[in-house]
Parts: C-alpha cells; sequence; structure tokens
C-alpha cells in the first residue's frame, strides 16, 4: 500500500485532533529543570518569607497591647516584604525566559517534523493551518509558565503553610472557610474541561482563518485580475469571524472562573469576620490571632486563584498542544523507510561509483500508483495536477495514475516522456524522487530498488526541476546555493550565465546578493524557470530530472537553454518531460505514455511509424 494512502486513511481532521494529555506537556518542561528548579526553590523561600509576616503581624498586636517596646520586629517585618518581592520579581523573570524556551523547543520540534513529513501529508494539508500551529499554538504553551503552573506550585506552599497555621489558631474558623474553598475547586474543576474543548476549537477556528488569509495573499494577483478582491475578504472574514466566535466561547468559559474566586475570598472573609469576631468575644480566640488568621486566610485565598488561573492557562496549552502533537506524531519519510525494507549498506561513494558502471541508470519494473484523494476530487479522476495540491476532506482512494509501467533510461543518455496530460508523466519524476513509493512494482537506481536506499543519499544523485518552476523568497544566491551551499559565487555567476541570466545580474547591482521576491515574483516567468534550471546545473547531479523545463521560454531562449543543458548533460542522465515535441526529438530515447501505461518506446522515427498516438502528437506540431 502506498504511503499516500495510508497517510490518506490515518489521518485526523482539525476537528476530530486528540487533546494533548499534560504527561506530554512535561517533557517540554523537563528541558528547562535546571532553571525551574530554581524557580521552586525561590517559591519554597518566597512562601517562607509571606508566611512569617501573619505571624510577626500577630506579635506586633501583641506586644503593642502589652504595652511593650517593638524593638527590631518593625525592621524584621519590613525585611520579609521587601525580599518576598524581590524573590517575586526575579522568579517573574525566569518564568518568562523559560517560557520563550519551551516556545522555542517547540517550533524547532515542530518545523523538524513538518519538514521531514511525507509529500502527501502537504498534500492533503492547508499550508495557512500548518503555520498557524508553529506560530499560534506553540505561543499558548508560554502561558503554562508565565500565567499560573510555577505560581501554582508556590502557591501550593504557601496554601499549605496557611492552612496548618490557620488549623493551629483556630479548627472552627478553618472549618467554615474549607467549606466555602471546596464548593468553589468543584466548580472550577467541573468548567476546566469545558475550557479545554473550546480552547481546541479556538485554535482550529485561528488555523482555518490563516489558511483563508494565506490563500488569498498567495493568489493576491489572480484575485485582483478576477475582481474577486470583496468576495475574498467576505470569505476571509467569515473565518475571522468563526475565530471570534470560538475565542468568545473560551472568554465565556474562563470567566466564570474569575468570580468563582472572588465570591470564594468574599464569603470566606464574611465568614471569618463574623464567626471570628463572636469568637473573640467570648474569649475563644484574641484579636491578634484573629487578625493573623484573617491574613492566612488571604495567603489561603490567593495561591487558589492562582491554581484557578493555571487550569485555565493549562488546559487552553493542552488544547494547542494536542494540535501540535498531532503533526509531531505523524511519521516521517524515514519512518515508512524502516516498514518497507532495510537501508542498503550502500556509501555515497559507492552509490556513484555503481552509477558510473551500470548501464542501466534508471529502470521502472511493473508499476503501478494511485494518489490519496479527497471526495471532493472525485469528479476529476484523470487531472494528474489535481494530485499535487489535494483540498481538504475526507480521504479516499484514487483510480490509478500509473497501470503497469515498465521502461529503464540507460546511463548517460537522454530519455524523453511525453503523452497528453494526466498520463502519468510528472508522477514518474515524483516516484524516481520517492516523494512516493509505488503500490505495486519497483524503481531501480543502478539495480538497486530505490526504497532500500536513504533517500538523503538518494536525491543526492539527482538534479529535479519542477514544472512550476518555484523559487524561494530570498536572494539569487540563496535560491542557487539550495542543493550546493558551497559553491562559489564564479560558479554561481558561470550557470546563470548560462542559462542567459546575464541580464538579471547586471540590471541590479547587488548582483547576486539582488532579492527574488516572495515565489520570484521579482523575476518573469521565464526567467524563475531559467533559475530553477541553474539550480540544478550548478548542483551538477550524475541524474538529472526536468520536468517541463523550457515551457516559459521563447524561442532564443529555448535554444540557448537546450544548449546549456546539453553540454551539462554530457555522461549524465537526463529524464525529460515535453508537451513540444520538438524539443525532444534528438533524444536517444523517447517514452510514450497514455493513461498511465507506456504505449510505446523508441527514438522519433521509430515512434512515428509504429505508435499511432505519437505520430498524431508529432503530427498536430508539424513533425511529421
Amino acid at each position: 500500500m502506498s504511503n499516500a494512502r495510508t497517510l490518506g486513511r490515518n489521518r485526523r481532521t482539525p476537528q476530530t485532533g486528540p487533546r494533548a494529555k499534560f504527561s506530554q506537556l512535561v517533557p517540554y518542561l523537563l528541558e528547562h529543570k535546571a532553571v525551574l528548579s530554581v524557580v521552586i526553590v525561590l517559591s519554597i523561600l518566597g512562601a517562607a518569607a509571606s508566611l512569617a509576616q501573619p505571624l510577626l503581624v500577630s506579635q506586633l498586636i501583641t506586644v503593642v497591647q502589652a504595652n511593650e517596646p517593638l524593638g527590631n520586629l518593625v525592621w524584621v517585618l519590613v525585611a520579609l516584604v521587601v525580599v518576598a518581592a524581590l524573590i517575586s520579581g526575579y522568579q517573574h523573570y525566569l518564568l518568562q525566559r523559560t517560557g520563550e524556551g519551551v516556545v522555542l523547543s517547540s517550533r524547532r520540534q515542530l518545523v523538524a517534523r513538518m519538514l521531514h513529513l511525507p509529500i502527501a501529508e502537504f498534500d492533503t494539508r492547508r499550508t495557512g493551518d500548518l503555520v498557524s500551529r508553529v506560530g499560534s499554538d506553540t505561543t499558548l504553551l508560554r502561558a503554562v509558565l508565565t500565567q499560573g503552573l510555577v505560581d501554582a506550585i508556590g502557591g501550593s506552599l504557601t496554601f499549605i503553610g496557611a492552612l496548618i497555621a490557620m488549623l493551629i489558631i483556630d479548627p472552627v474558623l478553618l472549618g467554615l472557610t474549607l467549606l466555602v474553598i471546596t464548593v468553589s475547586v468543584v466548580t472550577v474543576v467541573l468548567l476546566a474541561a469545558r475550557i479545554r474543548t473550546a480552547s481546541l476549537q479556538a485554535q482550529t477556528k485561528v488555523g482555518d482563518l490563516a489558511a483563508a488569509v494565506e490563500r488569498a495573499i498567495s493568489a493576491v494577483r489572480t484575485v485582483r485580475a478576477s475582481n474577486a478582491t470583496d468576495r475574498e475578504i467576505a470569505a476571509v472574514g467569515e473565518e475571522a469571524k468563526g475565530a471570534w466566535s470560538a475565542g468568545i466561547r473560551v472568554a465565556s468559559i474562563s470567566a466564570l472562573v474569575v468570580p468563582v474566586a472572588g465570591i470564594a475570598m468574599q464569603v470566606s472573609l464574611l465568614v471569618v469576620l463574623g464567626v471570628g469576631g463572636f469568637r473573640v468575644a467570648s474569649g475563644a480566640i484574641t484579636v491578634a490571632s484573629l487578625v493573623a488568621f484573617i491574613l492566612f486566610l488571604f495567603m489561603l485565598i490567593m495561591p487558589l486563584g492562582t491554581a484557578f488561573g493555571a487550569i485555565t492557562s493549562v488546559n487552553s496549552a493542552l488544547g494547542a498542544l494536542g494540535r501540535i502533537q498531532e503533526i509531531i506524531e505523524l511519521p516521517s519519510e524515514t519512518d515508512y523507510d524502516r516498514e518497507i525494507a532495510p537501508l542498503a549498506d550502500v556509501t555515497p561513494n559507492e552509490l556513484s561509483a555503481l552509477l558510473s558502471m551500470d548501464d542501466t541508470a534508471i529502470a521502472f519494473e511493473d508499476v503501478h500508483f494511485a494518489y490519496a484523494r479527497t471526495r471532493s476530487d472525485e469528479a476529476d479522476p484523470d487531472n494528474e495536477s489535481a494530485d499535487e495540491h489535494l483540498p481538504e476532506g475526507n480521504v479516499t482512494d484514487r483510480q490509478p495514475v500509473l497501470r503497469g509501467v515498465s521502461f529503464s533510461a540507460p546511463r548517460g543518455q537522454r530519455t524523453a516522456l511525453v503523452g497528453p496530460s494526466g498520463a502519468g508523466k510528472s508522477t514518474i519524476l515524483a516516484l524516481i524522487e520517492r516523494f512516493y513509493d509505488p503500490s505495486v512494482g519497483v524503481v531501480r537506481l543502478a539495480g538497486l530498488d530505490i526504497r532500500t536506499l536513504p533517500r538523503t543519499e538518494l536525491r543526492a544523485q539527482i538534479g529535479y526541476v519542477e514544472q512550476d518552476a518555484p523559487v524561494l523568497a530570498g536572494t539569487l544566491r540563496e535560491n542557487l546555493m539550495l542543493a550546493t551551499p558551497d559553491a562559489t559565487d564564479e560558479e554561481c555567476e558561470r550557470v546563470l550565465r548560462a542559462v542567459n541570466l546575464g541580464e538579471v545580474l547586471e540590471r541590479n547591482p547587488l548582483g547576486l546578493s539582488a532579492p527574488v521576491g516572495e515565489d520570484g515574483v521579482m523575476l518573469s516567468g521565464g526567467e524563475r524557470q531559467r533559475l530553477a534550471i541553474a539550480r540544478a546545473l550548478l548542483a551538477a547531479p550524475p541524474i538529472l530530472l526536468l520536468d517541463e523545463s523550457t515551457s516559459s521560454l521563447d524561442g532564443v531562449n529555448e535554444q540557448m537553454m537546450r544548449a546549456a543543458i546539453d553540454a551539462v548533460a554530457e555522461g549524465r542522465t537526463l529524464i525529460v518531460i515535453a508537451h513540444r515535441l520538438s524539443t525532444v526529438v534528438d533524444s536517444d530515447q523517447i517514452v510514450v505514455l497514455d493513461h498511465g501505461e507506456v504505449v510505446g518506446t523508441g527514438t522519433h522515427s521509430e515512434l512515428v511509424a509504429s505508435t499511432p498516438l505519437y505520430k498524431e502528437l508529432a503530427k498536430h506540431q508539424l513533425l511529421v
């Protein structure tokens, strides 16, 4: 079964994605255990300084009532207040720094997993939603530290200390206080589950909004040209409204937590003042003890409020963490390799040697393949380009794109793939690059099943120029050196001039440092295509895959491009896709595909005589 098909069946939509458990959050915290240990020690010291203050106040009241000198009691109390404030400030700084560290590590881990996912995952996921997980979802993890969790740990120490002190002062008052607190705690616990669910839904809506914005911005020129700007604004506005509504639901549930703590504080204070005043009047406790009890009551309630806030923050973070973990737990490309076959024990040098000796560079043996597809895509089963950008939805199996394809590409020769749109030509190149694996059959490189080769070593032997010639935002140099980071400026300029991009170098004084814009918008379509080809030529691998590499070029540039490719192709294996047969008639071998099947193989003259489809194509292009 193909990777795409397996992924399609196992994939969970954001609406049904898992909610993370607290245990999944712990590893992120343990990365900063040294700092957190310091924070916990500071929490203990801060709790001790706070708990000592009511005792000193009680002692001060007793001394004043006895008309005795205060001595250093006032200064000790002031010192405790200052120390507690300093500890709190430094603790806050450490928590903020650690929170940023948690966000950083989660983003690195998430991006690393995303960029190692099988290509089939990107076929069925929206770019904006993935970006939202890296930006918005990871940010919520910071709140776990900065808005409650570690504060709650320190607060629990204060809570326990205050509880013990209040038990010693007056068990009756403590019992009444705990009755009120218990009711508030039960209420918050019941709200916690609803907060987590609402937070997950809110983050999903934020992902939908990011996807809608990305869609509109990435196609802004098409949107403007189609006079669809207002419709796109309305569509994005609907997504924004959905995110707003989800956020309001979180706010409305979280808002219930805040008054619970306030009510608990007020009711407890009223009970203590009323019952406590009666007990002072009856002589059960002293005024000093009542004042100390009230101060301890504040220390009991304040950590409780912090704990309530921590519950809200942690539940929001766990909702976001569920979306993060959904991506992190997806199998990467290499995870599939361990399931398919053990990796061959071949070094890069040995693989290069095999390619230089074996007469066949690439071979397809009875290869069948079907993309994962969505139900919304079923109306157009033969649209090969739709396979590359599948929309969101429930995934089913596509009709086969390749049906028993067998052919070989001799080493050092040029093999052309021709045929009508949707015949499976681009899919063949994607299988050679191992963006996908065959459902049935084998693809071989120098006689080795490519599924037994490490993907990095396989791709190091192959240069690939895609049909849409993507250009990365950045500079000319950054685009050229993507596959060859050690290339010199002289080498970069040489390949640019070889593909007739010398004018691009000269029209900007920055030269190789000239920006190309988002998606190469500062270059023409032909220039983007030539830049992509220059990138492959600079790497100069033993095998070159060119998918419609001259489709956007005029006649003059096409001839120059063919000359550059011919120069670099000497001694290398080329597999070329072309709709214009004039660019491939001189190929050593032409493979004709139709509806995912090989219907002819040979030279131009042989195919004109033996293959009706090829003859028809050549006739329409005035080559017969």
